[in-house]
């Protein structure tokens, strides 16, 4: 009975539960019923089966631990009939404690196989860096070595002395309280504060722009710079800013007399803490001085064994030196192409003697420019490249030699060669010059840049100085402030009335926005001296005096002007000036702004912040430049190398050496022929004129000979030798000349012809005769003329043949003199239509009348006697003819002159057949030959003499010759101004513009290359 209540009751929650869900569609499933319901009143049903339920499969849970599902519920069978209750609890729960273990124990496993396997595929991806060991230096792992770290730890302050040295913070606090009345709320602390090594602007103004140093120094210096000094220097602006609020809270509640005692002491306090952190900010300063000289030298240290080689490769050229070679190639490159040179430097400007050449010592930290009391000294710009190296030196572009910036006399060389190029540079009736010297300083804590240093600039021309010097100085300046991406170092003179600045103006109308220039006031400690208003240093510190603007303003002290001072002396005496100043205690100049150090590190990150923003817009378009030039040259000159000047001057070079060998190559023939015709024609009006005619008036033979022996012994001893050196030197010249100026066919290019005739001019007027040439010859030619013997009748036709030409070159002359002087004859003047003048026909009718002498007396003498001049006069004074005796007297020469030379011209004939009485001295003949033998005596001199100059030639002149040929290559090759003067045209312009233009694009992209890999 108890059962069927119990059943009866599980039917009605059945039942309850299908009332229920009337809100559901259709009837509750059988599954959903209470399981003892269903197990003992439906259990008729056909579909009841007692099974597991069964679980979502959206729905399933997982364990965080294993990643594994869990278990699915499991049902037991329900057993029918009566089961008594039991409570077995402890079995329980030792059941679910071992179930416990072992989940964790699973969980431990497959987490320690995951981890595992995370950490190998962690360790896979790591690159294999055993091949870049070298990258490390050994001096890193040596460092130890050469550092004392145990030493230099000693030498650091420990807690306690540093607790010691600051100040006593329980009196700050107190006076700060006594200060707290008077302030308003809301007042913000600076919260971050980086050292003055960092160069940023400490506590500017939102306009104020903030430069960023560069690498420099160790990461523990600067978080010890910014842990220490920082917290100093915010210290030291807090207390400033109480300080100008209490003189502000002090004038609105100045009305009772406790106030101001209170202002009193407060005032007294803020001295006496403000005098007590500036002691132990020097006290730091010294200690980061100490640590800033130890890393310089251990920089120093690495760069030295680096520098020895200890790893066996090549080390790279460094950035700053491949960005100085692309600015030496852009000045020589003249800019036809509108790509002008707009890369990044710093130009250094300012007035005269305002100290610009100082400020650039303190940066390269080397007295290496020429100094002068008052004095323009920087007459032509000059280009400074800093950079890092183990040793302080310097070299110019174009020498090899280093100076030794350590040593007094290499620097003393050093200002002295500066001075010396400067002076060069100048020319002539100037004084400044706008050619650039290219200097390269490196050392041990230097920055990298480029600087400029121009003449300064002056407002009136003195006596001495050229009339434009002025006007010189503006156009250089503008010049290289003009570019776009060129950062001005104005340097003000601080010690002057800022009315009296020249530069200013003139850097304000070049950067009027002052977005690239950095303002410098220099000798602030005069200015400091002899200004009455300190506040107008201030007003020029913060850029409200002069008319421009800049990026950021910095002052400055370069010393005591005394030039021997040390950089070292200089360093200290500012850092010493400036902790002492009441221009920083008083807050007119932060901190920031002094110094020389701090300015060559704001200076360094701005050039370099510019080098990167405008150097690859500078690489492209030079990249187009190349390529319109490569168009053009394919458009003019499709079949032609581009060869450039100094390829053109190699090629001009090799043909001219050949062109000068080529003259050992011509023939003794050829040389003795050309000889002995020139040496003729030189010396045949003297032989005729001065030898033969006189001889040939005398009455005899042995008279004849007689004249002959003496003038031929005069003229051997004073003009023959001579002569013939003359002859042989033109000879030389005019074959030099054929060979150099003959043309060579298609091969032959006319660009080289100022070139071959400019090195052919100065080889012969370098080019000397051998000294004992003539001494030589004149034994030779003695010798030659004293021989009077003719061995055979070949020798003697051939005599007859040389004086018949010699006498009808002589008659040719004479005739066509004759035909000058009397004018045309009737045939010319009937066929050509030609008269003779008033002149002629005087001279024709006296030619006439002395023919007529001559006919009466076919053997006068060579003279007219006075009464003969007289007759001729008379005779053509009846004729209506007037005459001048001197007209007379020069008709007679040439008439006489032709009658003789047709006498001597059939006597020669006659002498045809005389050899045989030669050979007997002709006894027992009326015929006489001598003058036959006088000609023979010159022709065997004139050939003994053609022989012994082309001797000479060929053995010695010729290789003197050509030893002058390559002296003069080798002094145009260095000369650039001779080669571009000598080598000209549009061809190598072009070729010229574009090895430049190609130059300078590899290495921009070189450049940038590396630029990129530093980044």
């Amino acid at each position: 009975m108890w059962r069927l209540r119990r059943a009866a009751v599980a039917c009605e929650v059945c039942q309850s539960l299908v009332k229920h869900s009337s809100g559901i569609k259709g009837s509750l499933p059988l599954q959903k019923l209470h399981l003892v319901s269903r197990s003992i009143y439906h259990s008729h049903h056909p579909t009841l089966k007692l099974q597991r339920p069964q679980l979502r499969t959206s729905f399933q849970q997982f364990s965080s631990l294993t990643n594994l599902p869990l278990r699915k519920l499991k049902v037991s069978p329900i057993k029918y009939g009566y089961q008594p209750r039991r409570n077995f609890w402890p079995a329980r729960l030792a059941t679910r404690l071992l179930k416990l273990r072992y989940l964790i124990l699973g969980s431990a496993v497959g987490g320690g196989y995951t981890a595992k396997k995370t950490f190998d595929q962690w360790k896979d991806m790591i690159p294999d860096l055993s091949e870049y060991k070298w990258i490390v230096p050994d001096i890193v792992w040596e460092i130890d070595e050469y550092i004392d770290f145990e030493k230099i730890r000693k030498a650091l302050p420990n807690s306690e002395d540093l607790v010691k040295l600051a100040p006593d913070f329980d009196k700050i606090v107190e006076s700060l309280s006594l200060l707290k009345d008077f302030f308003t709320s809301g007042h913000k602390l600076v919260s971050e504060v980086i050292g003055a090594s960092d160069l940023l602007l400490l506590l500017g103004s939102p306009g104020e722009t903030a430069f960023r140093a560069t690498d420099h120094g160790s990461e523990s210096d600067k978080h010890f710079r910014k842990g220490l000094l920082g917290e100093l220097i915010l210290l030291q602006q807090q207390i400033q800013e109480h300080e100008e609020e209490a003189r502000r809270a002090a004038g609105q509640y100045s009305t009772s007399y406790a106030q101001q005692k209170r202002k009193v002491s407060d005032k007294e306090k803020i001295d006496q803490l403000q005098e007590e952190l500036l002691h132990t900010q020097l006290k730091y300063q010294r200690i980061l001085e100490r640590l800033e000289k130890e890393n310089k030298e251990l920089r120093k240290l690495v760069l030295q064994k680096d520098d020895k080689g200890i790893h066996h490769r090549k080390l790279k050229k460094s950035l700053i030196d491949m960005y100085s070679e692309v600015l030496d190639v852009l000045s020589d490159y003249d800019a036809s192409y509108n790509t002008q040179d707009h890369l990044p430097r710093v130009v250094v400007v300012g007035d005269q003697s305002a100290g610009k050449t100082s400020v650039l010592e303190m940066i390269a930290q080397a007295r290496i420019f020429p100094r002068g009391s008052g004095e323009m000294m920087t007459r032509s710009p000059v280009k400074v490249t800093l950079s890092e190296g183990p040793h302080h030196v310097a070299l110019f572009k174009d020498s090899s030699r280093e100076f030794d910036l350590t040593k007094e006399e290499d620097l003393a060389a050093l200002r002295h060669e500066i001075e010396l190029r400067m002076r060069k540079n100048v020319k002539e009736g100037c004084t400044v010059s706008p050619e650039t010297i290219s200097l390269n300083v490196k050392g041990p804590g230097l920055q990298r840049m480029v600087l400029v240093d121009l003449p300064g600039v002056i407002n009136t021309v003195t006596s001495g100085m050229a009339p434009d010097t002025k006007e010189t100085i503006f156009s250089i300046s503008k010049a290289y402030m003009q570019n776009p991406n060129a950062i001005i170092l104005c340097i003000q003179d601080g010690s002057v009335d800022a009315e009296r600045s020249i530069v200013t103006d003139l850097v304000s109308q070049m950067d009027p926005h002052g977005r690239r220039t950095i303002f410098v006031l220099t000798k602030v400690d005069l200015a400091e001296k002899n200004v009455a208003s300190p506040s107008r240093i201030q007003q020029i510190i913060e850029g409200k005096l002069f008319p421009m603007k800049a990026l950021g303003y910095f002052a400055v002290v370069t010393g005591k002007g005394n030039s021997s001072e040390s950089i070292e002396a200089i360093r200290e005496y500012e850092e010493e000036f400036f902790q002492n100043s009441k221009l920083l205690k008083t807050s007119m100049l932060k901190a920031h702004q002094v110094t020389t150090r701090n300015l060559s590190l704001a200076v360094s990150d701005c050039f370099w912040k510019m080098v990167r923003e405008s150097v690859e817009q500078q690489a492209d378009s030079f990249k187009a430049t190349r390529f319109n030039l490569e168009t053009e040259w394919k458009n003019n000159y499709p079949r032609l190398r581009e060869l450039d000047r100094n390829e053109l001057f190699e090629k001009a070079k090799n043909e001219i050496l050949d062109e000068v060998i080529s003259l050992s190559q011509v023939t003794p023939k050829h040389w003795e022929e050309i000889l002995q015709q020139s040496l003729w024609e030189r010396v045949s009006t003297h032989v005729i004129e001065n030898i033969y005619l006189p001889a040939a008036q005398t009455m005899n033979s042995g008279t004849f000979n007689t004249t002959v022996d003496i003038k031929l012994k005069q003229w051997t001893d004073k003009q023959l030798p001579n002569k013939a050196v003359e002859v042989a030197w033109e000879t030389l010249q005019e074959e030099f000349s054929r060979f150099m100026t003959e043309p060579k066919g298609k091969e032959h290019d006319d660009i080289f012809d100022k070139l071959k005739e400019a090195v052919k001019e100065e080889s012969i007027k370098r080019h000397k005769w051998n000294d004992f040439a003539e001494d030589s010859l004149r034994v030779i030619q003695h010798n030659a003329l004293e021989d009077r013997s003719i061995s055979d009748k070949q020798q003697w036709d051939a005599a007859i043949y040389f004086m018949e030409e010699a006498l009808q070159a002589r008659l040719k002359d004479t005739e066509n003199a004759i035909e000058n002087m009397v004018g045309p004859d009737w045939k010319k003047r009937w066929l050509y239509w030609k008269n003779r003048t008033q002149e002629q026909c005087v001279h024709n009718e006296t030619k006439n009348e002395l023919e007529k002498m001559l006919k009466c007396n076919e053997e006068h003498p060579a003279y007219l006697a006075s009464d003969e001049i007289t007759t001729v006069r008379k005779n053509l004074e009846s004729r209506g003819v007037e005459v001048d005796p001197s007209l007379i007297k020069d008709t007679w020469h040439q008439v006489y002159r032709r009658h003789f030379l047709k006498t001597a011209l059939n006597h020669c004939n006659l002498c045809r057949r005389g050899f045989y009485y030669y050979q007997r001295h002709f006894v027992d003949s009326e015929l006489e030959c001598n003058d036959v033998v006088l000609f023979w005596r010159i022709q065997r001199m004139l050939a003994i003499t053609a022989n012994t100059l082309r001797q000479q030639l060929t053995n010695t002149e010729v290789r003197r010759l050509e030893k002058n040929v390559k002296e003069v290559l080798e002094d145009f090759a260095e000369d650039g101004e001779k080669k571009i003067k000598l080598l000209t045209g549009k061809r190598v312009q072009l070729a010229e513009d574009l090895k430049k233009v190609r130059e300078i694009q590899e290495k921009l992209d070189a450049f940038i290359e590396a630029l990129h890999q530093e980044k």
